[in-house]
This record gives structure tokens, sequence and C-alpha cells, in this order.
């Protein structure tokens, strides 16, 4: 049994990065001890890349921490099912439709298929899902209301058949991602009438009247015209309608900063005529050994494809709390490999510790290690030092197992690792495929003495929780 004896330290205040301010600042929601957060959700036209995975998974120690650390959270997140272009820019190919034709399917049923598959992806890795989640098809009546209200206000202009909002107009407009103001002004004409092109080249579309692809499947009746919603008024709109006028944190990848996040402020303090968010928070991104890793080159890597190669998930839950959010993390295998090792470690473990409870709790141990758990976690989310507390706990040997076993209970509200309720690996036919075929190579290695290979082969299923078994009639194997 545990006891609700969580301590914290008076005078102590959760620190994070803010984009907005480019520093480290103490956290101050407008609610004293409640917490308004908005994230970003997955555009549905494709599966989730473990990039896209790694952004989700720092929001989740976020929420989890604000919990932990007694705040309450309120949390909201949209489904894109409707308007991202491939640039991020109105420029480019619709996502959805570009999903569309590769499946030869409508876009309603790309966008149900893919997102039930995100919510496995991030279910497998013990992610919360927020509180809140919307899809953008479902609330074209907020953004006619925001356009509309920015028309009359002169914020924003129709131009080319559709509406666009005027960057020149948006106050301080390029202070979150600290680009040069001057840019504001290149190409910028004061003369654009009815129909024609942007008055600069950063105006961004609120609605589009005139679709630029063929066979738009998604449109609406609007004041100007039937049409669609642009991607940057979806965030805003869903934020607006669920969690009011005032924002306490704001979620999402490092390339959401600019022009997506930039084009919400603007547009949402446009409408509000009040700063809207005081806390931008973005995690960086997981690059592969050629740079920024995307669904368009080498290898898309999913969660599926690493389970497939014999990785639990949270094993690369893991891998990204090993690394602070705001450092860039570069994939490998061998990284992988690691830190499948050091899982199989912390289970094995935590299930020798569950196998022999003994003592009474310790109170004072118990608040010696949550205050430095708790201290690591408030310090802009330090997950690497909030792991090392765990692990300390468990070789100190000093403390009593059921004062650990605790402790441990205690530390998963955040770390989510599963240490607890860990079973064994589910094998698949892919995943017996791939153990056979490494067997084999293995086999291979030994028949031309090459015993330096077959042992590495031996120690990454090992990783991976295979252990492999030699006898006179062959090789089998063993899920731990």
């Amino acid at each position: 049994m545990f006891y609700d004896i969580i301590y914290f330290i008076e005078g102590e205040f959760m620190k994070v990065y803010n984009t907005l301010n480019k520093k480290v600042e103490e956290f101050l929601p407008h609610e004293e001890g409640k917490v308004k957060m908005y994230t970003c959700g997955p555009t549905v036209y494709h599966y989730a890349h473990i990039g896209n995975l790694r952004t989700y998974i720092f929001e989740d120690v976020l929420e989890k921490t604000l919990s932990y650390l007694g705040y309450e959270v309120k949390r909201v997140m949209n489904i894109t099912d409707v308007g991202h272009m491939t640039s991020d820019g109105d420029t480019g190919e619709d996502k959805m439709l570009k999903g569309a034709k590769r499946e030869h399917k409508t876009v309603y049923e790309i966008a149900h298929f893919y997102t039930e598959a995100f919510f496995n992806d991030t279910n497998k890795l013990n992610i919360k899902k927020p509180s809140i989640v919307e899809k953008a098809s479902d609330h074209v009546k907020e953004y006619i209301k925001i356009v509309s209200n920015l028309l009359d206000k002169g914020i924003a202009y129709q131009a080319n058949g559709n509406v666009y909002f005027d960057v020149t107009k948006a106050n301080d407009y390029y202070r979150l991602s600290g680009k040069n103001a001057d840019e504001l002004i290149v190409g910028a004409r004061e003369d654009v009438e009815e129909d024609r092109n942007k008055k600069n080249p950063y105006d961004f579309g609120l609605w589009f009247t005139v679709s630029k692809f063929e066979n738009q499947a998604m449109q609406w009746d609007s004041p100007w015209g039937r049409g669609y919603p642009g991607w940057h008024i979806e965030c805003s709109g869903i934020a607006l309608k669920y969690l009011g006028e005032y924002l306490d944190i704001h979620c999402g990848g490092v390339d959401n900063i600019f022009p997506h996040h930039s084009n919400e402020i603007a547009q949402s303090e446009g409408y509000l005529g009040h700063k809207w968010c005081n806390y931008w928070m973005h995690g960086e991104h997981l690059n592969d050994s050629t740079g920024k890793m995307s669904k368009s080159k080498g290898e898309f890597l999913t969660l599926s494809l690493l389970e497939s190669k014999g990785y639990k998930p949270l094993v690369y839950r893991l891998f990204c709390l090993q690394s602070h959010y705001r450092n860039q993390l570069v994939f490998s295998y061998e990284g992988m490999d690691h830190a499948s090792n050091a899982y199989n470690k912390l289970v094995t473990k935590v299930k020798m510790i569950k196998d022999n409870l003994s003592g009474k709790l310790e109170k004072e141990v118990i608040k010696q290690y949550q205050t430095k758990f708790k201290e690591a976690l408030a310090n802009d989310l330090n997950t690497s030092l909030a792991l090392t507390t765990l692990y300390d706990i468990l070789k100190d040997d000093a403390i009593n197992n059921n004062t650990k076993l605790y402790l441990i209970n205690d530390f998963e509200q955040v770390l989510s690792l599963g240490l607890l309720n860990e079973e064994k690996i589910t094998i698949d036919s892919e995943l017996e495929t791939y153990i056979k075929d490494m067997i084999v190579k293995r086999d291979n290695a030994k028949k031309e003495k090459n015993f330096a290979l077959a042992d590495q082969i031996r120690d990454e299923l090992k990783d991976k929780g295979v252990i492999l078994k030699d006898s006179h009639t062959g090789t089998t194997f063993e899920i731990i």
C-alpha cells in the first residue's frame, strides 16, 4: 500500500525556458494553482515518426510534472485534419490531400485512420491523452468568428478571393522567432486590391475561398464564399474556445516557432486586443545521421518500425528522457541498444525489489529523494537528473525495499516507464522473423569462426530482452 506523503519545498517554483523571452523564467500561471496548457497536435495524413513523438513525450512530461508539483492542469490539443500545407507557410501541397492521393482514400478516411494510429503510438509510450482533444474540422464556426473580427478591425484583408492576415498590423510579429524585423518590409505593397496577391510575402491565409487544389474535399460556407480555413487559425480557434482569453503555456516543436506559432500570436492577440500566452515552450529536433528527421527522406522511422526490430516502445521513451528536451538528440540504433540495456536492467532491479519487500516506510528518506526529484523537474524539466535520482535510490543499500518501491511508484507518475507493470515482449510474426534471421546470421558467423560477430549478435539480442540458448540441437530463444 502507498500513502500520500509527497513533500514540497517551500519557496521553490517551477522554472521553464520561455521561447518568447529567450531565457529560463519562474513559472507563474494566471490563476494560482491552475494551468491552462495548449499543445499542437498531429496532422493526420501519415504515421507519426519518432521525431514527432519526441515532442509529445516532452509535453507529456511537462503536464505530469505540473500535476506532480500540485498544479491542476487543463490541457487541450488539436487534430489537424484540414488545411495544413506541406511548407507550413501556405504554399506547397495540402498534406491531407497528399495522404488521400497516396492511398486512394477519402480525406475523411485518411484522417480517421491516422488519428487512431497516432493515439495507438502515444498509448504505447505511456503518453497521457489530453483532457480535451478536438478536430480542426469541427470548429469552423470559431474560425469564421475570428476572421470576421480581424477584417472588421482592418487587421485582415481580402485578396485574390482569399482572406489574409496583414503581418504589418501585428504587435512585434518577430518576437517569438527572433528573426530580423526588416524582413517584414521586403516585397510589401500597400496598393493591393481585391483579387490581387498578398500585400506582404509573410502575410498568411486565414480563409481560402479560391482553392489551390482540385477536388478540395473539406469545404464550408462562409461570408466570403465557400472554402476552408488556413492552418494557423485552427489552433487559435480551438485554444480560445476551450481555454479562454488567457493561456499559460503553449507547446510544440521548434519547427513550429515560425511561422505557425508566430502567426497564432498575431491573430489571437489581434482578435483579443491583449497578450494571449505568457510561456512558449518548444522541444528540439530528433536528428538522424543526415540531419533533421522527416517523413520524406531515408528510412521512415516509426514506433512500429522500432518494435519490428525488437525494441520496446518504452525503451524509446527512456532514450528521450536521458536527454534534455531543449537539446538536439541524434538517433542511432546503437543509442537504442544502450537504452534497451539500461531499461532491462531497471526492470530487473525493480522486480527484485518487488519480490523482496521489507521494512517500514522511511518518511525522512522519502522526503529527501522526493525533494531531489522535484528540484530536477522544476529546473526546466531536467529529466536526465530526475533519472539519476531514481538510479541513486536503486543502489542505495541503506534504504529498505518498501521505501524504494514507494519512491519508484511515486516517480513513475512523471517518468511513466512502466517499471512496476512491465510485461514480457509480445512475439509477433515480424519480431519472430527478425530474431530467427539474427540467429542464422550468428550461426554463420560461428561457422566462419568470426566469434566476435557472433558474440555481438548475442549481446544485441540480449539488450532487446532476447536470450539465446545454444544446445546440440540448435539455438532457441527466450524473452525476458
